[in-house]
């Protein structure tokens, strides 16, 4: 930073601490804390800035326009994209503290703020009999700001959709402080243009959000749970594009490949189907009033009497949840292969999900390290994971080789760089794989025109950015899964 930077940052901070005392931190451990996020790169912001009401968070940005200091919201942190990170330091404004929760029964809206943890949000609308569908894996610790800011998914998708399918308003603040409200807490809104789906997904880089209006829908009345193995991926793949065509309708499909079922047995050592050791998996969920489930599970079962090799049904919900928690483990049991692994969170066709799953074991043999994948089959949205040791150059090279080619793949069978984690700084050398020159140019002229200094989250989405060229701090987060 040149002196003038420097003199001006330091301007921008007396007059924040003017304007809003007792909320802005400069200590090193609210610094580091909210250097780093699930990508574990670590850049140091100047402060952190807690906010406790919406207005303050206009007035900070207020201040920030006038000073030029770049602004990253950050909501928990659990980003895998580096999308929380202050890559060129300046303010982080947490937003955290902004959780309230109001739900409409009548209505069935909910407006919350965005520091709100998906898993409460879900349990306070359970509780009224009903339900918010996105699930991302770190619902326990993730914000609603932060699924709305990366459009977050997670395994109920396949049924229910994204967390856009569900934001009926949003209401925050530009870039120069100004107060915005694109939708309301209503289910039919067209006046204007669609301002708000553009800030979806925007990781944070157009405006700031403070409150979140939420679509709500009945909770189901039953859930029923059952794992089948296959004896190699194509087989298991090809049986979700057959369920599709036999009219099951699944709330949650979830496909493990043989790898990452071997992780898994390994880990715990525990065979997960007595007598086919390693076979590839789908976890499967049925969802709605009885009767529906009572009739999809029977459409179900006999689909698969002639498919799988074995079938393991859950009578209860702690039976249900030992068959969940194989899922669970998978992520945390790839670390017995490496001390490191790049988790890729792409989208292909369903129906190309099988050619996916033949590059990537091509791919192992290629490079030579493993390439455990598991995801979302419903959806076609795979996490493909590359997995290497840090210590190693050679195998950090092989690595890095092996995303782009994935990457190039993935897009050469109609897909997506990213489904759910959003761009950040991890997908950003890849934007161009996705996107044409035109396209990224209309995106930048968005950007501008609602941000015109580049003080929001400067330095993600646009610009290439060389993961491998910074050193990942160890640092133990509380979504964590290794």
């Amino acid at each position: 930073m040149d002196k003038n930077s420097l003199k001006q940052q330091q301007t921008a901070y007396r007059a924040l601490v003017r304007k809003l005392p007792g909320i802005a931190y400069t200590d090193d451990e609210s610094r580091f804390r909210a250097s780093v996020d699930n990508l574990r790169l670590s850049f140091l912001p100047d402060v952190v800035i807690r906010v406790k009401e919406a207005s303050q968070v206009g007035e900070v940005l207020k201040l920030a326009n006038r000073y030029t200091v770049p602004v990253t919201p950050r909501g928990a942190g659990s980003s895998a994209t580096g999308s929380a990170v202050p890559l060129h330091g300046g303010w982080v404004l947490d937003l955290s503290d902004l959780n309230s929760i109001e739900i409409d029964v009548v209505g069935r809206i909910a407006t919350i703020g965005p520091g709100v943890i998906t898993a409460d949000l879900q349990a306070a609308v359970e509780d009224k009999g009903l339900f918010f569908p996105p699930d991302p894996s770190s619902k326990k610790y993730s914000t609603i700001g932060g699924n709305v800011a990366c459009n977050a998914g997670g395994m109920r998708c396949v049924k229910y959709g994204v967390t856009r399918d569900y934001v009926l308003g949003l209401q925050g603040f530009m870039a120069d402080g100004s107060p915005f409200v694109f939708g309301l807490p209503l289910k039919k809104y067209v006046s204007g243009l669609n301002l708000r789906d553009l800030l979806i997904g925007s990781e944070g880089t157009l405006g700031v959000i403070t409150s979140i209006n939420l679509k709500l829908i009945p909770k189901p009345e039953k859930r029923w749970t059952g794992m089948f193995a296959f004896k190699s991926e194509a087989a298991a793949l090809k049986a979700v594009v057959g369920l599709f065509k036999a009219g099951v309708s699944p709330s949650i499909l979830e496909f493990l490949d043989r790898q990452s079922v071997a992780c898994a047995e390994r880990y715990t050592g525990k065979v997960i189907f007595e007598g086919f050791s390693r076979s590839s998996i789908l976890l499967i969920e049925l969802d709605g009033h009885p009767a529906e489930v009572r009739g999809q599970r029977k459409l179900l079962l006999g689909f698969m009497r002639e498919r799988a090799l074995a079938t393991r049904e859950a009578k209860t919900a702690l039976s249900a949840e030992k068959l969940w928690q194989v899922r669970r483990t998978c992520s945390q049991s790839m670390f017995s292969i490496a001390d490191t692994k790049l988790n890729e969170d792409v989208v292909v066709p369903i129906a190309k999900q099988a050619e996916l799953i033949r590059y990537t074991i091509a791919l192992k043999k290629e490079i030579g390290l493993a390439t455990p994948t598991f995801g979302h089959a419903g959806d076609g949205n795979l996490h493909v994971h590359i997995m290497y040791n840090r210590g190693s150059k050679a195998e950090m090279k092989k690595a890095k080789a092996g995303i782009r080619k994935l990457m190039e793949k993935v897009v050469e069978l109609g897909g997506v760089i990213t489904g759910e984690h959003g761009v950040g700084l991890a997908k950003a050398p890849f934007m161009s794989l996705q996107h044409s020159k035109a396209e990224i140019a209309s995106m930048k002229a968005v950007k501008v025109a609602l941000d015109p200094k580049g003080i929001l989250n400067p330095g993600k989405v646009f610009e290439p950015f060389e993961v491998w060229k910074h050193d990942k701090v160890e640092v133990v987060l509380p979504w964590d899964h290794r």
